[in-house]
């Protein structure tokens, strides 16, 4: 009988030192990798109003911008000064992965992190300027093929970056060579779209969700939506690539990973809170808000689906002639 009480002494102490270890951070963080305004920023806001709403986080938690390389500074900054960090959280998408899947990250890869959530999925969308002469994803199929290069096309990533991609995905549907679109890049979602009012680029691609705010305002037409099928809700307005003829879709995935080094404590403290958020009825409510729908993935499970689309990147890279360094 005495072993017994001990086992259940030794036991409930045990739990009591994993409580205590599994504290809140004291100065959570979020990173949003690159300038105001684009999916990152959404990303970090999201989860930043998400887990103060819910009760889930009681410390503020602030954003940090970390513009560079679509996220390598960021993830560079996260794996070799800030790996232990346990209140920093960096936000990534399904870019960052096409990213990591050509060596764009540097040395270092898809494994040198700890992938912490996925708390929605937006949609590529092809906008431009409400007075534009491309009425439909018809005229801009149109265009490209009698002249690839009289279109200007702006996006926030550099080439073989997800937007790139979006634009050489639709230049294939064309018929017409990716490499001889007159492409510009920019730094994050915000800039393709201030751009794009200003006259200096005709059409751009993005997420969905960084289209609507203009959307709304009536400053800007969606030619098309790369969904398989209309989006529901508001959004149902808009037609997809597909429905018009063209198989042309591109998900994008939105989450946030820890630092490499960040202790399993810390680590299994924040998977709880997200597991809690994403069953979460008003934060589902402020997803929607923001343009997202569901997609609820934390730990392994989000690993796994990780670890699978970087290898599906590396293909879609290889067949668009993208080099990847080793």
């Amino acid at each position: 009988m005495s072993t017994r009480i001990t086992r259940i002494a030794l036991a409930a102490s045990g739990l009591l030192l994993c409580t205590q270890l599994m504290a809140e951070p004291k100065r959570p963080e979020c990173l949003a990798p690159a300038k105001p305004g684009g999916g990152f920023d959404i990303t970090c806001k999201l989860a930043q109003g998400g887990l103060h709403d819910t009760g889930l986080l009681k410390a503020p938690m602030r954003v940090t911008y970390m513009p560079g390389g679509i996220g390598a500074v960021a993830y560079n900054a996260i794996v070799a000064q800030r790996p232990g960090e346990p209140g920093t959280l960096t936000a990534w998408s399904s870019g960052s992965l096409l990213n990591l899947a050509q060596g764009k990250f540097g040395r270092y890869d898809e494994k040198a992190v700890r992938w912490l959530a996925a708390i929605g999925t937006d949609y590529g969308a092809i906008t431009v300027r409400e007075d534009s002469p491309l009425k439909d994803f018809d005229d801009l199929i149109d265009a490209l093929r009698k002249d690839p290069t009289g279109t200007v096309i702006g996006a926030g990533g550099t080439v073989g970056s997800q937007d790139w991609m979006q634009a050489a995905l639709v230049a294939r549907a064309a018929g017409v060579d990716p490499k001889t679109l007159r492409y510009v890049a920019f730094e994050g979602g915000g800039e393709p779209m201030t751009a794009l009012l200003g006259g200096h680029v005709q059409v751009i691609t993005s997420g969905i969700g960084e289209a609507t705010a203009q959307l709304e305002a009536g400053k800007v037409r969606v030619l098309a939506v790369l969904s398989d099928e209309r989006l529901p809700g508001k959004l149902g307005e808009l037609p997809t690539a597909r429905e018009q003829g063209f198989d042309v879709t591109w998900p994008i995935a939105r989450g946030f990973y820890l630092g490499p080094e960040v202790s399993d404590e810390d680590y299994a403290w924040w998977k709880q809170q997200f597991d809690a958020l994403l069953a979460d009825d008003t934060f589902a409510k402020m997803r929607e808000q923001r343009d997202l729908l569901p997609l609820a993935l934390t730990g392994e499970d989000l690993q796994a689906y990780v670890y699978k689309q970087v290898e599906q990147y590396k293909s879609l890279a290889s067949e668009f002639g993208l080099v990847q360094q080793q």
